[in-house]
């Protein structure tokens, strides 16, 4: 999803805060696991450790190490008309995203599957967005969708798709927002 869906998105939510609210720190934690593990290949948990990856280089604002997880014809926010092609155009809309001061965007690999085409996998997981609008911090929880392939030169699998498999929904705050992702399911990877 791009920076300006993600604000879109944040600003309905936000419009009925009270004006009086007091201004909130960004949470930074990482997100929670799954109470519930399903089985998964060692290439399917290959693909669950690089999201994991992903996720973590938001987490840490390192835009460098975002770039390198994205496949040169990256599609962001894909199939809707609000896409952005391209790694260097994804960079550019997930700026506000991966400096994290007014927007958090955390996510965790879910669900990896890889079908009949050993170099492509989709990933399916939970999100947080949080951000802080009229000095108060909101929350949305949703599910993300991506599709990895991998690299025939080296191997390394690079997320070709990315966007949202749902529409988010308010929660009341970060607690309810762990609640939520501990009960989405996902590939038992985790070491």
């Amino acid at each position: 999803m791009t920076a300006r869906s993600w604000a879109a998105t944040a600003a309905v939510v936000c419009a009925a805060l009270p004006a009086h609210a007091q201004v909130e720190a960004i949470d930074a934690r990482p997100l929670p696991l799954a109470t519930r593990r399903l089985p998964a290949s060692a290439d399917e948990c290959a693909v669950w450790r690089r999201e994991q990856a992903f996720a973590r280089s938001v987490e840490s604002h390192d835009e460098r190490a975002f770039r390198s997880f994205l496949h040169a014809g990256t599609v962001f926010q894909a199939g809707t008309p609000e896409a952005d092609r391209g790694s260097d155009a994804v960079t550019r809309s997930w700026r506000e995203i991966i400096d994290g001061k007014a927007i958090a965007l955390r996510w965790r690999p879910g669900i990896v599957q890889i079908g009949g085409e050993p170099a492509i996998a989709v990933s399916r997981g939970p999100y947080i967005l949080q951000r802080t609008q009229a000095g108060a911090l909101v929350y949305r929880v949703g599910m993300y969708q991506t599709v990895w392939v991998r690299d025939g030169r080296d191997g390394t699998w690079r997320v070709l798709f990315d966007g949202s498999a749902t529409a988010g929904q308010p929660v009341d705050d970060r607690a309810a927002a762990d609640r939520w992702v501990e009960d989405q399911p996902m590939s038992d990877c985790a070491s």
